[in-house]
């Protein structure tokens, strides 16, 4: 990653919630850790029943050294960060979205549920404090427009807020 920034921040989410339709519209270096993932083989194992693979996060800190920027991903809140972006969806907009994608039921289903008991926002705040994560709900957003939230994150234009995004009343 670039050394021309002096800031780290982990824009995480559970999949289909459009961390990389946003990233890719950031100015500055952005890392796809899931790609990252991919192409240097920092995987342990293929989990067949969610087929997927599994992330070996010591491997992927270690590739990823000092780095600066952003790093984007499902997993990105396991790494260290100066702040959190924790992108947010509606479930049911988030079910729609992923089917639309081409994941089955059960996959589309199971991520909703994830999303609705708030997992990746429990585990952003356990690792790095409510004071440094930020929730961005993008259910009527724009890419663009999510986009331009995250660089009021990393400008410092906008304060913390884990806990201001809500879903349980889809469980």
């Amino acid at each position: 990653m670039s050394d021309d920034v002096d800031y780290r921040v982990a824009v995480t989410g559970t999949p289909g919630t459009g961390k990389t339709s946003a990233t890719t519209l950031l100015d500055g270096p952005v890392v796809h850790v899931n790609e990252l993932i991919r192409d240097a083989g920092l995987w342990s194992e293929r989990d067949a029943d969610r087929d997927s693979l599994v992330a070996d996060l010591d491997a992927v800190r270690e590739a990823l050294g000092d780095w600066s920027g952003v790093a984007e991903s499902h997993l990105a809140h396991h790494l260290d960060a100066d702040k959190v972006v924790v992108l947010r969806c509606r479930p049911d907009v988030l079910e729609e979205r992923l089917r639309d994608r081409g994941a089955d039921e059960a996959k589309a289903t199971e991520n909703a549920e994830s999303e609705a008991l708030d997992v990746i926002l429990s585990e952003a705040v356990d690792r790095h404090g409510v004071e440094n994560v930020y929730e961005i709900d993008t259910t009527d957003r724009t890419p663009a427009e999510v986009a331009t939230a995250i660089e009021a994150v990393i400008a410092g234009d906008r304060d913390p807020s884990a806990g201001d995004v809500e879903f349980t009343g889809y469980l």
